[in-house]
């Protein structure tokens, strides 16, 4: 099932078992903007986590973003605990490639990471970005409150509205809670900023080109 050329999400007696602890250690501080990774974060930052394809080019497009304190990459929505990459990528784990953002919110808007997530990839394409084929490479939003989860899906309806009009399909993206049944998994530490450490290394993301109407979505109800 998961060679075959659609990849399927495994049901939880499908799933790796996984462990009790990570098998490996992540970094203390960020490469690039030398803040902690791990937390504990400076009172009044917002954790926001997205799945946008390969999370090597996903993670510098918001590090790049001025009001970003820090960023890390990680395994979510998935079903197997402390993944390790390998794992993942079986699709026998069930888990997203995912960024996970904290920012200043007097800085930048959650909002505007909205905007910068959808237009870095296809969220149409369902278990791919691209060339990269697999459960892991689907697009997702991990929501930290209701806030959150309100301005991702009205981003959501107002994207679908534009790439409608420009012949794209239905957005796949999922928009969940990152609850306790969505944990995040750091990845290791190689794949920490990566695209610092290898500077000509792979990366897969892409947008549309069709602009996000961010800020429409509440006119247009």
């Amino acid at each position: 099932m998961f060679l075959s050329r659609t990849p399927v999400l495994p049901t939880p007696e499908q799933a790796l078992r996984g462990r009790p602890e990570p098998e490996f250690s992540v970094p203390e501080r960020h490469t690039v903007l030398g803040n902690a990774l791990l937390g504990p974060y400076p009172e009044g930052l917002e954790v926001a986590d997205f799945a946008l394809g390969c999370f090597w080019g996903a993670e510098r497009k918001f590090w790049q973003t001025d009001g970003v304190w820090t960023t890390l990459v990680g395994y979510q929505g998935g079903i197997t605990p402390n993944p390790v990459y390998e794992e993942v990528c079986s699709g026998l784990t069930g888990h997203t490639e995912v960024v996970r953002v904290v920012f200043d919110p007097a800085k930048v808007s959650y909002e505007s990471l909205l905007k910068l997530f959808w237009e870095s990839h296809d969220p149409t394409q369902g278990f791919r970005q691209g060339n990269d084929v697999g459960t892991q490479y689907r697009s997702a939003i991990y929501t930290h409150s209701p806030a959150q989860a309100e301005q991702a899906a009205a981003s959501r309806d107002a994207y679908q509205r534009v790439l409608t009009g420009s012949g794209y399909g239905d957005i796949t993206t999922h928009v969940l809670p990152a609850d306790d049944t969505r944990p995040f998994f750091p990845a290791e530490a190689y794949h920490q900023q990566y695209l610092d450490k290898n500077p000509a290394g792979y990366c897969g993301i892409g947008g549309t080109g069709v602009s996000c109407p961010i800020g429409v979505a509440k006119a247009d109800g």
